[in-house]
């Protein structure tokens, strides 16, 4: 199996010591694995026939913009209940990607929502036994964002410090490759090198940035536009990197063991993902609204209008998981040493969408030849 060099089992640091205790006790406390229960965002079964008797379903997601597919489908009356009837959602809030890949490890959620990188991470340590991708959701929505008296260019990176949400997620690859192909060396663990990488939640690097703490970020959405009403500057919008603009941000993904109990609950979560995608294309000032009442529950406060607007402008929703752009992704994270050569055969399991997408007439999406045996 090969070596994963870069994901020591550790959270954000301020979960440090809480992921020290048994998952059992922390599970009984109803957090832990950088994340925290969201009882009050639990949506009402909307009635009628479980899903395949199914009690309740376990569903975790981030406070991003880029997660926009569960903060407006998992509103009460939200499309996914509809879906899912009489079957009961618990939802699960993570900080990054990696925490939410620990959990779906110890079984503490049965899908998530996630980055592409914590997804492959995840299914290369576990010898390709721990999920599968099932689903897109979001498709750009990333870019570091730099103080703009302290970087003049893509080529005044060295020496600087730039943050990133958690080792190894999406955006830490994205910025370690792209600091390679400037011929900046970072050690990928430590963060330390000829620019200094700094891993910190989401919600603190506003903060530290207006302090003077870090130089720049790549951040996701609203990191990113947040970072831009603190005085920053947008350097380098990653879609500008990717051909057509598109590259994955966000997969849905599944539990292998509950993907073979519970099929028929996995398709039901992506009937109402796909009609919710379509439901925030169609209605983008009322979507903006349902995102902005989850994020002041599930991030404590609404993002200001003008935020907001900048950040869903940097998003697109998507069904397709954009399989191609994740094999890429991989090769970044082996070119910058967080990983070594995956094997990513099994991957996806995408039988399940495309039912969903032939039942409403449109076309099938591709795995990029990594699809389940």
């Amino acid at each position: 199996m090969p070596r994963i060099r870069a994901l020591p089992r550790r959270a954000p640091h301020r979960a440090a010591t809480a992921l020290a205790l048994l998952p059992v006790l922390l599970l009984a406390a109803g957090c832990g694995y950088g994340s925290k229960a969201v009882e009050s965002g639990d949506p009402a079964p909307v009635g009628g026939a479980k899903i395949g008797g199914l009690d309740e379903v376990r569903l975790g997601y981030f406070p991003n913009v880029t997660h926009a597919t569960p903060l407006v489908g998992l509103r009460s009356g939200g499309r996914i209940p509809q879906e899912l009837g009489g079957t009961k959602v618990r939802t699960q809030v993570f900080n990054a990607g990696p925490a939410a890949i620990e959990a779906l490890n110890a079984k503490a959620v049965d899908m998530t929502w996630v980055g592409p990188s914590p997804a492959v991470n995840g299914y290369v340590q576990s010898g390709g036994k721990n999920l599968r991708i099932v689903g897109g959701a979001t498709s750009g929505g990333a870019s570091l964002v730099v103080d703009p008296e302290k970087v003049a260019s893509l080529d005044d990176l060295k020496g600087k410090t730039l943050a990133t949400p958690q080792l190894g997620n999406t955006q830490d690859v994205a910025l370690l490759h792209h600091l390679k192909t400037k011929g900046i060396e970072v050690d990928p663990e430590t963060g330390k090198g000829a620019t200094s990488v700094l891993r910190q939640d989401n919600k603190e690097i506003p903060t530290t940035f207006r302090q003077g703490g870090i130089d720049g970020a790549w951040v996701p959405e609203p990191t990113a536009s947040k970072l831009v009403a603190e005085g920053g500057k947008v350097l380098l919008d990653e879609e500008k990197l990717w051909k057509e603009g598109k590259f994955v941000t966000t997969n849905l993904v599944v539990r292998q063991d509950f993907l073979e109990d519970h099929p028929d609950v996995v398709e039901a979560v992506l009937r109402g993902s796909v009609r919710t995608n379509a439901w925030i294309r169609s209605h983008p000032g009322a979507a903006k609204k349902d995102i902005n009442e989850a994020l002041q529950r599930d991030a404590g406060k609404p993002l200001p209008d003008t935020v907001l607007d900048a950040a869903f402008r940097r998003i697109e929703v998507t069904d397709d998981p954009l399989a191609g752009t994740l094999k890429k992704q991989a090769g970044h994270a082996v070119a910058t040493g967080l990983l070594d050569k995956p094997d990513l055969a099994g991957i996806y399991d995408l039988a399940p969408l495309n039912r969903v997408l032939a039942s409403a007439g449109r076309p099938a999406v591709t795995d990029a030849g990594l699809g389940r045996p």
